[in-house]
């Protein structure tokens, strides 16, 4: 992907993060996640992150205690960079983050101000900071697979925009803005590569596809 110019070297990356867990919410680098920011906790992780680095991990929660209110976290996540920042009069922030780098999670640690932070590696996921040449064997047959599935779920995608993207700017937009369960969007960031990603992701696509038919056929 393009790097930005304002997101911090590799060499550079905190070996501290501040991690938000919010199941489904994922990103992925150079894909922006939206968020709308409320809770006093993340209100001040935004404030400590805005006066540093403007670094957060966004984690997901494990399904099993995702309904806890402090629930266990996976151990690979995402940083974003907070790239737009607006107030609200009623004392909501909306920003904007901006997918960076991968990372693994080896500890938490003491939180701040309510909310959570952890101990962070990043050489497993290096390879997000540099250009992937390889390309996706079938990509014609990836995106007819994804048409299908968009079609079955009804999910509106900008098909033109998809095909001048490259293949890890696709199957990373997708892994972050397609409906898939939390389970299969942490299977997604979890792979390493874009082509073991691409080949996950088609046969997560697929399959349901299959679903979906197979719910229309016992309808009628």
């Amino acid at each position: 992907m393009t790097r930005n110019p304002f997101f911090p070297k590799f060499t550079d990356l905190p070996s501290d993060l501040a991690v938000f867990p919010l199941a489904g919410a994922v990103v992925m680098p150079g894909v922006q996640l939206p968020l709308n920011i409320f809770e006093p906790r993340y209100l001040n992780m935004v404030g400590d992150a805005l006066a540093s680095d403007h670094l957060i991990g966004m984690v997901q929660p494990t399904s099993e205690t995702m309904a806890e209110e402090t629930p266990e976290i996976h151990r690979v996540g995402c940083a974003g960079r907070i790239t737009s920042y607006s107030e609200t009069s009623d004392g909501r922030i909306v920003l904007v983050l901006t997918g960076v780098c991968r990372f693994q999670v080896r500890a938490e640690i003491e939180g701040r101000k309510g909310y959570r932070r952890a101990s962070v590696d990043w050489e497993r996921f290096a390879a997000d900071y540099h250009s992937e040449t390889q390309k996706i064997p079938d990509r014609s047959g990836f995106l007819s697979s994804l048409r299908s599935y968009c079609t079955l779920r009804g999910v509106e995608i900008p098909w033109e925009d998809l095909e001048k993207m490259s293949d890890s700017e696709l199957i990373n937009l997708l892994c972050a803005h397609l409906p898939l369960s939390p389970e299969d969007k942490q299977a997604l960031i979890e792979t390493l590569s874009t082509l073991e990603r691409a080949a996950l992701m088609r046969g997560l696509l697929d399959m349901a596809s299959a679903s979906s038919m197979r719910v229309a056929e016992h309808r009628h």
